[in-house]
């Protein structure tokens, strides 16, 4: 096995293992163009009727992150390699590696799923059901709850990068997270409140408040907010007061 690229094992031996062989493989590539910027594309590749999501970057970031940490590749394999350890729900990682500036992450598909921001948007009828959107609250709250305890803060747990499939029972997925890290109180704490009012943001305009109070009972686990919540949940509420 390549140092610098690694097929994780549920994909050996397949059809995406030979096609997604190597770095240098993954940069030829042509597929649907997904999304593209200064530092990095995502382009979409059918293989045998399976989708791939095929994420490259050019170098390892922007400013000094060029030069100092991990490259923003890294952090968006390894914070999912996290997550599937925890048992946090993530698209199946096919591929990943990096040599010098370049790095490529490549994911499966999961079909039928769209992004949370994407269905606000759209005005979803999903959104307008209760028993739907509360099972998509519970996941989400526990998901943000077992990062927290582990002493991770996403730093970018925004609507946009929780996917949920539209059909039958809802069941969401983590993508995207390319800033995430541990930290150390007091710092974990201002990230926490970070986190959480970033998926505030969306949901004010979405949610009822009692949706959003219950979402937040469902992170704690707790029936009743006591003195130290309200504090908190003041924090959330005016995070982004000053940024807008």
């Amino acid at each position: 096995m390549n140092r610098c690229w690694q097929v994780t094992p549920e994909f050996r031996g397949s059809k995406a293992e030979a096609v997604f062989s190597s770095l240098d493989a993954v940069f030829e590539l042509g597929g649907k163009q997904i999304t593209r910027d200064s530092i990095s594309d995502v382009i979409w590749v059918e293989l045998e009727g399976q989708g791939y999501y095929v994420k490259r970057y050019y170098r390892r970031g922007n400013g000094v992150g060029q030069w100092l940490g991990r490259s923003k590749i890294q952090g968006e394999w390894k914070n999912l390699l996290f997550f599937q350890e925890f048992g946090l729900p993530i698209p199946p990682v096919v591929a990943y590696g990096q040599k010098g500036r370049r790095g490529a992450l490549i994911t499966e598909e999961v079909l039928g799923t769209a992004d949370l921001a994407a269905l606000a948007k759209g005005d979803s009828l999903c959104l307008q059901n209760p028993a739907w959107v509360l099972r998509v609250m519970t996941q989400v709250a526990i998901a943000a709850r077992k990062m927290h305890e582990k002493g991770f803060a996403h730093n970018d747990l925004k609507w946009r990068n929780i996917l949920v499939n539209t059909q039958g029972e809802p069941n969401i997925c983590l993508i995207d997270c390319p800033s995430g890290r541990f930290w150390r109180q007091p710092f974990l704490e201002y990230r926490i409140v970070k986190d959480l009012a970033c998926l505030d943001k969306v949901a004010r305009h979405c949610l009822t408040l009692r949706q959003r109070l219950k979402f937040y009972q469902l992170y704690t686990g707790r029936k009743l907010i006591n003195v130290s919540d309200r504090r908190r949940l003041r924090k959330i509420d005016r995070f982004f007061a000053d940024r807008e």
